[in-house]
């Protein structure tokens, strides 16, 4: 990520950003790691990366991802959603018991929640006022609040030095572990389902 110009830079953080935010196939991203690196990477003066630039375009792409996962589960409706990605609507909708309308401020810090909750949202017809105060909160403190955690930790000493080649590194493992992670959850997920349980059901039919 060091050696990108800043232009591109921005450009390839605001994309993904944006995706993961709120675009179905996003929630493998690693954003969390790719905002710490990014202000890493700022703290370098000679990176030609702006820090002010990051907070402010990291918290309008998050924003504006999460819209268009808003209107995206407003098309598509629930039932497509339990279809496609039953599991992490599950998994979302638990969110939602645990926390009311602040899920989506909470839901920033965990990788595929971020993804689905504002999916979810739409798919429920939550208040728009209510949706757009809390993603841009949410978007705000994880996102501007990552690059500023990464550009302060720079201060801590071999960390500025490291920032490259370390912003390589858990970029590319986190991608690995991710799309790894997605494809042996859908392997178990077909296996289960293909698999009778022990008093002659399919596995997760029940409860």
């Amino acid at each position: 990520m060091a050696s990108l110009s800043g232009t591109t830079l921005y450009a390839v953080l605001f994309a993904v950003i944006f995706i993961e935010s709120g675009v179905l196939v996003g929630f493998w991203l690693p954003g969390d790691t790719i905002l710490f690196a990014a202000g890493l990477v700022a703290a370098d003066g000679d990176a030609g990366v702006s820090i002010y630039v990051l907070c402010v375009g990291v918290a309008i792409a998050a924003s504006l991802g999460a819209m268009a996962g808003y209107y995206t589960g407003v098309r598509l409706g629930r039932p497509y959603l339990e279809r496609r990605h039953a599991s992490a609507l599950a998994r979302t909708e638990q969110f939602y018991g645990r926390y009311g309308s602040v899920t989506l401020i909470v839901a920033r810090f965990v990788p595929w929640a971020r993804t689905f909750a504002p999916v979810l949202a739409g798919a429920v017809a939550m208040p728009w006022y209510r949706f757009l105060a809390a993603v841009v909160s949410g978007a705000l403190v994880w996102g501007t609040g990552l690059i500023l955690l990464g550009y302060l930790a720079s201060a801590i000493p071999g960390l500025r030095d490291a920032a490259g080649w370390l912003a390589a590194v858990v970029v590319v493992v986190s991608v690995v572990a991710g799309v790894g992670g997605e494809l042996l959850r859908r392997h178990r997920s077909r296996h289960e389902a293909g698999d009778p349980g022990t008093d002659g059901t399919a596995v997760g039919e029940g409860g």
